[in-house]
Formats: structure tokens, sequence, C-alpha cells
């Protein structure tokens, strides 16, 4: 028998203990052992739970306890969770965690404790909630060189662009509209301002390239600024908005990496990825395109991963999962003016014809996109393959001109 405990009881952490317990007998045959839940913590009570006589809100309880192999972390942020984690490896326990932040944040200096300790630190849940993700880039692809990752990674963006896109509802309303029903947070800024996305496209790249990429190293934009005239130039252009987290490995070994609204062909494998769900393709020089698709969030499904790697993490007591990376560095990101692509520019002016030239003359030939009651001072381009330090410099040289909005081009 393994003895575990599982600190948070919020959705994931009430999540993993439903499932524990109502799969328990299928969970003990796959795992080789039986598990059991030793500890709860959390700082309220919960006298119905039939685990009642379990629940602490005393992390010493945890760490102290010679009998507890695995600590379950659901709490989420990084105070208390990164000390709690901590703590729980130094004293000989392995982890599992659902925390996108923690990961993103403190991954490599997590991971390289538990391989000094011969435990296990997994996270599978961290990214793509119930979306197998991390374990089959690690093991199911692993003869592969991947070069690029990109996806849909937040459930709560894709629903509010989903509702914008296919209803014609302005963002206060789909956003309003998901608040509602429950697919975002009263405060849904760590959503809408790409911070979410972000960090889980920091733990791809990172396990995808081998070393650590740091949220702070990554441009990230969010959705709040695009309105339903986006949404029609980018129907007329034949493709749809959708927030982007993509990495991608340069020649040079560094990366580009960058979360941000992008315009989709509707060709595009992610095009069709809607409401709630997530979508991440991998680009492999052997396998070519895969793309893996579920819902990102929710309980049930959250819990599912946790318990696949409390799973993993029972079969390996005692030996390692070789899910690592190196520690990050200056430099490791490239600076994303330097990235090359096609961006949609939607400009007023009042001379649409000599700004058209302008943008031209500095950038290349750029096609033009037209939707019906267009106001005539308003010119809509999509311009070559350029640097993005290039098209800021072109913007900025045009005095009779106010930029509406900006979209790249993904080529997805």
């Amino acid at each position: 028998m393994v003895q575990i405990a599982v600190m948070g009881y919020g959705v994931v952490g009430s999540g993993v203990v439903e499932v524990l317990m109502k799969n328990a007998n299928s969970i003990s045959h796959k795992a080789g052992k039986r598990i059991e839940i030793r500890r709860i913590l959390d700082l309220r009570s919960f006298p119905e739970s039939p685990l009642a006589d379990r629940f602490t809100d005393n992390f010493e309880d945890i760490v102290n306890d010679p009998e507890i192999q695995i600590v379950v972390e659901t709490i989420g942020g990084l105070k208390p969770a990164y000390d709690f984690v901590k703590r729980c490896l130094l004293a000989g326990k392995s982890v599992v965690t659902s925390n996108k932040e923690l990961v993103a944040a403190k991954g490599d200096e997590l991971l390289a404790i538990a391989r000094e300790r011969n435990l296990n630190f997994l996270f599978e849940a961290s990214v793509g909630g119930g979306i197998p993700i991390l374990r089959p880039l690690d093991q199911c692809l692993a003869a592969n060189e991947v070069y690029e990752i990109a996806g849909i990674l937040n459930g709560t963006t894709n629903f509010v662009l989903t509702k914008m896109i296919r209803e014609g509802l302005p963002f206060d309303r789909a956003l309003e509209l998901a608040q509602r029903l429950g697919y975002a947070e009263r405060n849904p800024s760590d959503d809408i301002d790409g911070h979410d996305a972000c960090r889980k496209i920091c733990i791809l790249a990172s396990l995808a390239f081998g070393k650590h990429v740091y949220p702070e190293q990554v441009h990230t934009e969010g959705i709040g600024l695009l309105t339903l005239d986006d949404v029609k130039y980018a129907s007329e252009w034949g493709g749809v908005i959708k927030l982007i987290g993509r990495a991608r490995k340069r020649e040079d070994g560094r990366l580009e990496c960058i979360v941000a609204p992008m315009i989709l062909s509707r060709e595009s494998q992610l095009a069709e990825v809607n409401d709630v769900f997530n979508g991440i393709l991998v680009r492999g020089d052997a396998i070519g395109d895969v793309v893996f698709y579920g819902q990102g969030a929710g309980k049930l499904p959250t819990a599912s991963a946790v318990v696949a790697d409390i799973i993993d993490e029972v079969k390996h007591i005692g030996a390692r999962k070789f899910l690592s990376w190196e520690p990050g560095e200056n430099g490791y990101v490239a600076d994303y003016r330097g990235y090359s692509g096609s961006v949609m520019l939607r400009l007023k002016c009042k001379d649409v014809q000599a700004v058209h030239r302008s943008i031209e003359n500095m950038l290349g030939a750029c096609s033009r996109v037209c939707v019906a009651q267009a106001p005539p001072d308003e010119l809509a381009l999509v311009t070559p393959a350029v640097e993005e330090r290039l098209i800021d410099e072109a913007l900025a040289s045009l005095s009779d001109a106010a930029l509406v909005s900006r979209l790249r081009i993904a080529n997805l």
C-alpha cells in the first residue's frame, strides 16, 4: 500500500479524491499497489466528507509524516505551493501537481531536486487539463526532433472568441456569458490577458527543447482589445482569430516564443477547435504534424490527468521517470521583434491610397482586405513575411495614419 496526501481541496483537489475513491479498485490494479489517502490539507473543514478524519490545516502533518510517500499539490499559485512542494521533495516525497504557475516559474529547480533525490515530480495536468500532452511529448515522440509547438491553450479565451465569431457577440458580452456559465473567473485577467496560455507554452517549450523558458521571457498579448470588426476582417481574409501560444526553434539554437491573438486560415487543423476545447499542434521531423485535442480544464478531466501521474509515481517509487530540463538563461528566447511573419494591419487614414503605397515602399507588396460597409477612411492590409521590428518602423513613420489593430497571421 502507498500512502498519499492531497494539498488543496478545491475544484481539482476534490476531483482527485473523488476519482481515487470511485475507481479505487481499477486504479490499484493499474498501479500495482493500493493507494490510500492519508491526509488532505485545507484551511476549511469538511465534516460531511467520508474522509473527514483525514483533513488537516497544518502542512507539518504532511511533510513530517514518514508514511506519506507521494504528495499531490492542487493549491495553485506560487505561495505557499512552491515552499510546500520544495519541502516535500527535500523530505523524500515524490510530488504530483496541476499547478501551471508553479511549473512555469520553478520547474527547473524542482525537477533538479527530484533528480538528486531519486524522486519524481510530475505535472501532466498543468498544461492541457485532461488532454495527455506531456507524457506523449516526452515518450511517444521521443524519436523526433521537435521544432515547433503551437496551440489553443486556454479554454476561457477560446470560448469568448468562438461566441464572437459564431454569434457576433461583442467581447464584453461574450466574457460575461463565459463567467455566467462558470468558464471564466470573476477576475478573468489571467485568461484574458494571456498569462495562463503563457505559462503553458513555457512548460511545453521547456520539455520539448530541453531548457527552461520563463514566463517573463515570453512576449504575451491577450484578447481584451479585439472587436467584432477584427473578426469580420479575419473572416474576409479567410480565417478565424484564436489566442495562440507558440514556440519554435531557430537555426541558431534560440527559441521564438510568443502568446498573442492570431489569424488562422480556415484550413488550419486548429481553426475548428471551438468553445472551451484546447488544441495543441506538435511538429516533428519524423512524425510531421500531430494534434492533441480535448477539454483543457474542468474538475474531472484535470483530476484524471493528476491521478494518472499518481499511478505513474506509485509504479516508480525508488526509480525515476526521466522527465527533466536544464535551467534557462538570458538570451535563450529571442527578442520577438526579430520574428518574421505576415501581419494584418488595420489603420485609419485620410488618404488610403497614399498610406497603402507608403507601407508597400517600406515592407513590400501588401494585399488589401475589404469588408462591406467599411468606413472610407479605413485601410486593412496583409503584409508579406517580414520582421516585426520593420513593421514597427513602418508604422512609426506614418504621420497621417493611426493604427486600429494589428493581428499576426499564423502558418499553422
